[in-house]
């Protein structure tokens, strides 16, 4: 299964167990990603990582500095990350697509 199709059938069970169609089955919980190292990684600037990942540049300030620890799918794609190897390799400013791949 690809971390697309993970990705997808973990937010469809969440919606499902929110709206009570499903029960919790299990709870999975992540080692606090170093939010920092992996955008170091990346090579990427805060405000890069911020948009791949579709949220603000505070909240990547927040994760780096670890006032606040991702949590849900968050928490799951930076873990990916972390033990995945990827590279970012484009970024078109006129779309506001970051491509990352393996």
């Amino acid at each position: 299964m690809s971390i697309f199709d993970e990705l997808k059938s973990s937010l469809e069970a969440a919606v499902d167990i929110h709206q009570g169609r499903k029960e919790t089955g299990r709870s999975t919980r992540f080692e606090i990603a170093d939010v920092k190292s992996i955008r170091d990684d990346l090579q990427v600037s805060q405000a890069e990582f911020a948009k791949a990942l579709g949220t603000r540049v505070d909240t990547i300030k927040s994760g780096e500095s670890r006032r606040r620890n991702p949590t849900g799918l968050a928490a799951k794609v930076l873990a990916t990350i972390q033990i995945t190897p990827i590279s970012i390799t484009n970024y078109q400013h006129t779309d506001n697509i970051l491509c990352l791949t393996h």
